[in-house]
């Protein structure tokens, strides 16, 4: 069967005979891998839409059990993305993100537009590509059911005095469940009332709505920290290869 769907490229991998795989995020399909012959040489317009980050339009063949790229057209390459270290690591590790988050045949649900949506807003962004990419990471444990519960304490209900990050709770949690320094672990993490604050309004909105913001870097670093940490114990995720250059 031949279908076509749009999607963005989130890697491609050479094979034998001059064949490649390549991992596509689809609207249509979710999460894919498919086979292609098309050439990455010289600057055909299929060609250049088969390259990570890449949005394009996708002419498919559906088998019984696998899928190949017949015809590739971009949309939108966000070249400058590749012309900026630091967008190119930003970029890279939402990709990575979005491709170890979900498994083969996954429906895209909110990703896809959740990518695109990142990749736009690096696209435009003249610096400080990190805030960005936080956001990305707190809109992700929102799509896939491992957000944050910031609204009250998760051990007693309490709403006032949250002062930790529990990671394993999955949540805030207030200074009379945690009174003692004892209770503390490195899962647990003090948050000022400002980190709160960014993390409740980047649940609540879209990437795109943060182009003028840029959080001071002592918070991004905590940010993160506390970011790989949920991650980590929550999905299996335990590093972005691309991170390491953002900070």
């Amino acid at each position: 069967m031949v279908t076509e769907t749009e999607g963005i490229i989130l890697r491609q991998t050479k094979t034998a005979y001059g064949r490649r795989m390549v991992t596509l995020l689809s609207d249509k399909y979710g999460k894919i891998s498919a086979g292609t012959s098309i050439s990455e040489r010289g600057r055909t317009k299929s060609a250049l839409a088969l390259r990570p980050f890449t949005y394009g339009r996708y002419e498919l063949f559906k088998g019984r059990d696998s899928y190949s790229i017949n015809g590739a057209e971009t949309i939108e390459s966000f070249y400058s993305i590749g012309e900026d270290i630091d967008k190119y690591a930003a970029a890279g590790a939402a990709l990575e993100l979005t491709d170890k988050l979900l498994e083969e045949g996954d429906p895209a649900d909110g990703s896809f537009n959740l990518l695109l949506d990142l990749l736009k807003t690096l696209e435009q962004r003249k610096n400080e590509f990190a805030t960005p990419l936080i956001a990305f990471k707190i809109r992700s444990l929102e799509l896939f059911g491992s957000g944050i519960r910031t609204d009250s304490c998760v051990r007693c209900g309490k709403t006032d005095g949250l002062r930790y990050l529990s990671v394993p709770d999955g949540g805030l949690v207030c200074g009379d469940c945690l009174a003692s320094p004892a209770d503390l672990n490195p899962l647990i993490f003090e948050i000022s009332d400002d980190i709160i604050s960014i993390i409740r309004f980047m649940q609540t909105h879209p990437v795109r709505s943060l182009e003028g913001l840029t959080i001071p870097e002592k918070e991004r670093s905590r940010l993160m920290r506390m970011l790989n940490a949920y991650y980590s114990y929550h999905s299996g995720i335990d590093s972005l290869k691309s991170e390491s250059l953002i900070l």
